[in-house]
């Protein structure tokens, strides 16, 4: 019988510290050697290592919501692919939303890392596509009613093998999406990243010995383990209940209630999302990956930012969904803006169930959208397509005034300069400055979004829109205002106007101005004019 080795604190710090130092030099990576400005320049994407099970250990400080799905990405790949089809030199690709994902153009590279012939951990890069093919460039189709509308479907596929990469898989997959060349770029610099994860950790492996890094991991997750059951005693036992709402089906219609039920339970928490609402037609559904995701982040944001994101957090955390509902969506309904929308309602919903026993720790409602707007031009080399999410107002907290143009919650992209979108793409970015007044009043005023312009230099182009908080805003807490929803207009080249609806598809040419109007944050408590107004 092998004893297994203890690892003593200064140790596991030094290795803890070791093993997120990895994954962030994964993440710069891919910054330096991608080829989109959607990677290079916004930053969508993600970095992270598991134990040879699958389990998290380490994560870069990166986008929080594919963090959270990289929680299950490769447990649910190690249940298709069996450890014993894996070997030395690997890198496997997939996508598939029902595999430890969130939607299509999240793609996601898995590389098994080895010693002496010994599986021991995995490096995974998880790289926001600016295509994957589908009905519309940018792979967002508002009036999609199925998955294949949304894109290539990849399964696992051993995309290099021995480190030599599979030309003819590679081919087929750039026969399938807009902008090959740039799509191979990213590719290629995802493969770099999880090269350079699997050298680092060979080097740790080198020093120490692999029974010693196994131990090391199983030590960070007993400790994350311990560290969120303290976080949940602090919480009284009981059973609280959220709800927020989605805008719409994603088509049209009435809002569609997110809902969750919290019981806190000694050390374990319990997260059952069954009472929101059946699938819907439109693009926002969403996998239970997700909602485990939100889960993550709300219970690590509010209760224990200082614990190692690992699969020992999960632990003493349970969370449930009903299948073919729209937090648990079957695997044939589209789900491109789930990720990013939906997600986002799920973490709110999380937060007004515990407004009883957190409200100190809470802000209002923020920008708990994406804001998504993508740019599809038609070039003589192909198409080129833009890609840009935008800021808004956070929402207040008890003690001060909510930021302008951040992002909040599962959000981390930057914005991408309007240099590089001039630079890049027949657009031209007339203007960008801070919406005045779309913060909610209260004793702490929301912050206030954005307003940017974009002029078209192109004659084809298509427009996407993929945002929320336009008919349900941003809320206020302790009697704060909402903040003012999101918004966007496109104005012809001959003066006529119109707005913009959350999900859609169009057309446009050359002249023509779309002009985002992001979200102001709630208010935090009522205003001093309000208290007046009341006595």
């Amino acid at each position: 019988m092998t004893t297994r080795p203890v690892i003593d604190p200064v140790s596991l710090e030094v290795i803890r510290n070791a093993l997120t130092a990895i994954a962030e030099e994964m993440s710069m990576v891919v910054m330096r050697a991608a080829r989109s400005p959607l990677l290079r320049e916004a930053g969508d994407h993600s970095s992270a290592l598991t134990d040879a099970q699958g389990f998290l250990v380490a994560q870069g400080a990166d986008v929080p919501v594919h963090l959270g799905v990289l929680s299950f990405t490769v447990r649910e790949f190690l249940a298709r692919v069996p450890a014993e089809r894996l070997a030395p030199g690997d890198v496997w690709i997939l996508n598939l939303p029902e595999i430890g994902g969130n939607h299509l153009p999240d793609v996601k590279l898995i590389r098994p890392v080895f010693r002496d012939g010994a599986l021991y951990a995995f490096s995974i890069s998880l790289a926001h596509w600016a295509d994957v093919g589908g009905a519309m460039p940018g792979s967002y189709f508002a009036e999609a009613r199925d998955a294949w509308a949304e894109g290539l479907r990849m399964p696992p596929t051993r995309l290099v093998a021995g480190e030599a990469l599979d030309e003819e898989k590679l081919a087929l997959i750039l026969a399938n999406v807009r902008g090959p060349d740039e799509r191979k770029g990213d590719i290629l610099a995802q493969i770099a990243a999880t090269t350079v994860a699997a050298r680092r950790l060979d080097e740790l492996a080198a020093k120490h010995g692999t029974a010693w890094m196994t131990a090391a991991f199983e030590a960070i997750h007993d400790r994350a383990e311990r560290q969120m059951a303290e976080a949940i005693r602090a919480i009284p036992n009981g059973v609280y209940r959220g709800e927020d709402f989605m805008d719409d089906d994603g088509h049209s219609g009435p809002p569609v209630p997110i809902r969750v039920t919290v019981t806190i339970e000694d050390e374990t928490a319990t997260f059952d999302f069954s009472d929101s609402a059946d699938a819907v037609p439109g693009p926002i559904n969403t996998t239970k990956f997700i909602a485990g995701a939100a889960v993550f982040y709300a219970m690590k944001a509010l209760y224990g930012p200082d614990i190692q994101p690992s699969g020992g957090c999960y632990r003493p955390l349970k969370v449930v969904t009903r299948p073919g509902s729209i937090a648990d969506a079957p695997y044939d309904r589209p789900v491109v803006g789930g990720n990013h929308e939906t997600c986002q309602r799920l973490a709110d919903a999380i937060f007004h169930a515990l407004i009883p026993v957190a409200a100190p720790l809470l802000s209002a409602g923020g920008p708990t959208t994406a804001g998504l707007l993508i740019f599809g031009t038609r070039t003589e080399a192909g198409w080129q397509t833009f890609y840009e999410v935008h800021p808004g107002g956070e929402g207040a907290r008890i003690d001060r005034d909510g930021m302008a143009s951040t992002r909040v919650h599962l959000a981390n992209v930057m914005n991408t300069p309007a240099e590089v979108i001039e630079a890049e793409y027949p657009i031209t970015v007339e203007f960008q400055r801070l919406r005045a007044g779309s913060g909610g009043e209260g004793a702490h005023r929301g912050g206030e979004g954005i307003l940017r312009g974009y002029r078209m230099r192109g004659d084809d182009t298509t427009v996407t829109t993929m945002f929320e908080r336009a008919v349900v805003p941003p809320y206020g807490l302790d009697g704060g205002a909402p903040g003012a929803p999101f918004g966007a207009v496109l104005t012809r080249a001959d003066g006529r106007s119109e707005r913009l609806r959350g999900k859609q598809n169009i057309r446009i040419a050359r002249g023509d101005l779309v002009v985002v109007e992001s979200s102001g944050g709630g208010g935090y408590g009522r205003s001093a004019v309000a208290e007046t107004a009341a006595e």
